[in-house]
């Protein structure tokens, strides 16, 4: 009788737990979930079945309410706010440098444009692109397009 109840509760606990990571940590549905809600279920149903009806309405009564108030205050106050992200990358390709440069302008490339790369004009380095071609590095390039974060380079001959 003894083992049954710890048997019981050690599934419901574990199977709970499962269900909470899978809320808080684990995003969408996965095995995490399905496992936690397979091991609650299977401790309710050995419940009721080596405990009796009345005590498996219990367990499942506890179990749900257990469940609820846990969820309301994991939620509620800020217990996971330690755990989520707060740091926002706020980093822009050649957002505050393209207005210097001009169509046709000439640079040295810093590394191999495969189609993407750096290059330096104006003793500044910048983040370019190529149509596809691949252009070796200490190679002389020319501004033939600027978008809006986007130079795009040919090979100047």
């Amino acid at each position: 009788m003894l083992l049954d109840w710890i048997t019981v509760l050690l599934l419901i606990c574990v199977g709970l737990g499962l269900i909470i990571v899978e809320l808080i940590f684990v995003p969408g549905t996965t095995l995490v979930g399905i496992l936690g809600f397979l091991l609650a279920g299977i401790g309710i149903w050995i419940g009721y079945a080596a405990l009796g009806t009345t005590l498996g309405h219990i367990i499942l009564a506890g179990t749900v309410l257990v469940a609820g108030i846990a969820f309301f205050y994991s939620f509620r106050s800020d217990v996971w706010t330690r755990f989520a992200l707060k740091d926002s990358n706020r980093g822009h390709v050649n957002e505050e440098h393209q207005h210097d440069l001009e169509i046709g302008e000439v640079g040295k490339t810093v590394s191999a444009l495969r189609p993407s790369g750096t290059a330096i004009f104006k003793e500044r380095h910048h983040e370019v692109h190529t149509h596809g071609e691949f252009v070796s590095p200490n190679t002389a390039v020319r501004i033939i397009k600027l978008q809006q974060n986007k130079i795009i380079v040919e090979e100047a001959s």
